[in-house]
């Protein structure tokens, strides 16, 4: 279904502009790349990766979180409270790791450099800027309650979404 595609999993979730732009594991290399920068906390890592993608990608704190747990869990990192907050650092076994994964570390920030470019979100802010205009859009036309223009204009939705995976698929 439509909606479930583009609401439900599929490439976007609820809380943040675009769901991972990560395969599963690869946070856990960013994180302790941000890590090896200097410590941090939760926040400051979603904070960072949102500057780092010109706000197109910005982790949840249920992403975040638990991947900063299970570093610290596998020595990869420890954290000391401060003013209330949890502040990870890097451990030495962290930097062992990272060095050791420098392949797969460096993929990831190939992956992250070229897709989070400002010429790609450049693009991508533009296809954005319509797509909220459509958003807009929508949610004033839903106030009629017409059930004949709902359905039209879903089948045009339809329409558009099974173009724009051609389009993508080519």
């Amino acid at each position: 279904m439509f909606r479930d595609r583009i609401f439900g999993g599929e490439g976007f979730s609820h809380g943040s502009r675009r769901a991972s732009s990560f395969h599963k594991g690869d946070l856990k290399y960013v994180i302790l790349d941000l890590l090896e920068d200097r410590p941090r906390h939760g926040y400051d890592i979603i904070r960072e990766l949102e500057e780092q993608s010109f706000g197109f990608y910005k982790p949840s704190p249920g992403v975040v979180y638990p991947t900063l747990q299970m570093l610290e869990e596998m020595g990869y990192a420890f954290s000391v409270e401060q003013e209330g907050k949890k502040i990870y650092t890097i451990t030495e076994d962290g930097r062992q790791f990272l060095a050791k994964q420098k392949d797969v570390a460096r993929g990831v920030r190939s992956k992250i450099k070229r897709g989070w470019s400002f010429k790609n979100i450049g693009r991508m802010a533009m296809v954005m800027k319509e797509y909220h205009a459509l958003e807009n859009l929508l949610s004033r036309g839903f106030r009629s309650g017409d059930a004949d223009k709902a359905q039209r204009i879903r089948d045009v939705l339809t329409q558009a979404y099974e173009n724009i995976e051609s389009i993508l698929n080519e």
